[in-house]
């Protein structure tokens, strides 16, 4: 069973609707218990970065979250909670993030050809190997729905799986590490290519069933 953390700050009926069109069983979480006694978690999210932290902190979730992902179990975050695995983001002041995967929250370029926010599908560049989305072994490019206004740029590049090119910027769109994931993009809106990705992450918990 996957628990889907309740922040508050978040469309839970998107990501739970998909999930059982996959026919996997879901709870939801909303107290350090819930959290610590998960063995996987979608932290979902959308709007602005302080707000979405502090909706954590208001339930005393920030430091669970933070020793569940160290412990190993896997937990994928989605839009607003890919972007709340960062270290800080600059939307409205620095504010910190839960730092599960070293990065910089920032705000996307003005650049020819394309406007911001970026909403709408949009074609991403998926990186040999990457466990969430296809696992090839040669890049691949997948269509996803974004709604966003800010990026992840990470500490590390190899953590990114996934990048939206425009002209000659990349901007990362998924990320891992360890069995930390996130997707920029919302996979509960991306049709048959989004729930193909909440399926992956499904069989990637699998052993943390038994």
């Amino acid at each position: 069973m996957i628990t889907v953390i309740d922040s508050g700050i978040c469309n839970l009926a998107s990501v739970t609707t998909a999930l059982e069109r996959i026919g996997v069983r879901w709870s939801l979480g909303n107290t350090p218990e819930d959290i610590g006694a998960a063995v996987a978690l979608i932290l979902p999210g959308v709007g602005a970065f302080a707000d979405g932290m502090q909706s954590l902190r208001l339930r005393g979730l920030v430091e669970p979250i933070r020793s569940y992902a160290a412990s190993g179990r896997p937990i994928l975050g989605i839009c607003l909670g890919m972007q709340m695995l960062a270290d800080q983001s600059e939307e409205f002041g620095n504010h910190e993030g839960l730092g599960l995967i070293s990065g910089q929250v920032r705000r996307l370029p003005s650049l020819p050809g394309f406007r911001v926010p970026n909403i709408g599908w949009c074609n991403v560049h998926v990186t040999p190997g990457a466990r969430l989305l296809d696992n090839q072994k040669e890049e691949t490019s997948r269509t996803f729905y974004f709604v966003h206004s800010y990026y992840y740029e990470c500490a590390n590049p190899d953590d990114a799986s996934a990048w939206l090119e425009i002209g000659r910027n990349r901007f990362a769109v998924a990320l891992e590490r360890n069995m930390i994931f996130g997707t920029q993009f919302h996979p509960e809106k991306s049709q048959e290519a989004g729930l193909e990705v909440l399926a992956r992450f499904a069989d990637l918990v699998k052993p943390y069933h038994d």
